[in-house]
């Protein structure tokens, strides 16, 4: 495989996975797994662990930016984190038992699909929305949301990020920005969970190119969506967010077909 293709379609797939992950804390793997499954023809669960350990420095360095704008909420955030970590390994391990293609279509429809999600219905909350939420049900929808995340990252590599997203803002009533800030905090710890379960369930080493590249280009990415995120509106946040999943997960499945 010529290297110019390789890294071609990692700075895409880097630059989908980072503008996701600044702008609404969505998992690097809703991007980066089905085009490495498609465009490279890598086995699904090694595209995703390489997606996921993408995520990592990725969500880390975005939860900083959002932590030195108090945009991260740790403590009522910690509970759900600590059930979508023990769900994610669960989700690793099925997910080795399925055929890799059919995940990867599976990944890349669930990317249109959140895109226009937010493009159709922008999640806009209130930080004084917040406090109106009882502890009660933010502990009970931690503890469920928290397992379906889990689950969702582990065993298809998407979608967790944007479920947590989803469960913080219109579950347990987060702000936006404070729910994304939230999400890619939690993300950093699920993403590298996720990484190391695939991989060593898998047994096989991954390809140290393909990995060190998107790792790269989805810092870089990640690290300006971030800084903009944190000074645009909600609504803004949605629509760039919608159409870049759009764009991205339409490409994909065109691509799939074609080949096919």
């Amino acid at each position: 495989m010529e290297t110019f293709i390789i890294i071609l379609v990692t700075f895409f797939a880097g630059m989908g996975a980072g503008l996701g992950t600044g702008f609404a804390g969505m998992s690097a793997a809703a991007v980066i797994a089905p085009m490495l499954t498609v465009f490279l023809g890598l086995d699904f669960n090694m595209a995703v662990g390489i997606a996921l350990a993408s995520d990592v420095l990725a969500s880390a360095v975005s939860a900083i930016t959002y932590g030195r704008n108090k945009n991260i909420d740790v403590k009522n955030g910690s509970i759900m984190m600590a059930c979508v970590l023990a769900f994610t390994v669960l989700g690793s391990y099925i997910s080795s038992l399925v055929p890799s293609t059919a995940m990867g279509n599976v990944s890349a429809i669930i990317t249109v699909i959140m895109g226009i999600r937010f493009l159709v219905r922008p999640l806009m909350t209130t930080k004084e929305k917040m406090l109106s939420v009882s502890k009660a049900r933010r502990i009970t929808g931690s503890v469920i949301g928290g397992a379906l995340i889990g689950f969702v990252c582990g065993f298809v590599g998407a979608g967790g990020g944007m479920m947590m997203l989803i469960i913080l803002t219109v579950v347990l009533g987060f702000e936006l920005k404070t729910a994304i800030g939230t999400s890619v905090f939690i993300m950093t710890f699920t993403a590298l969970t996720g990484a190391l379960s695939h991989f060593l369930i898998g047994g096989e080493r991954p390809d140290w190119l393909v990995l060190g590249l998107c790792v790269g280009f989805t810092f870089i990415w990640a690290q300006i969506a971030a800084i903009i995120a944190n000074k645009v509106n909600p609504k803004t946040l949605n629509r760039l967010l919608g159409a870049i999943l759009v764009v991205l997960g339409a490409v994909i499945i065109v691509f799939a077909i074609v080949v096919r």
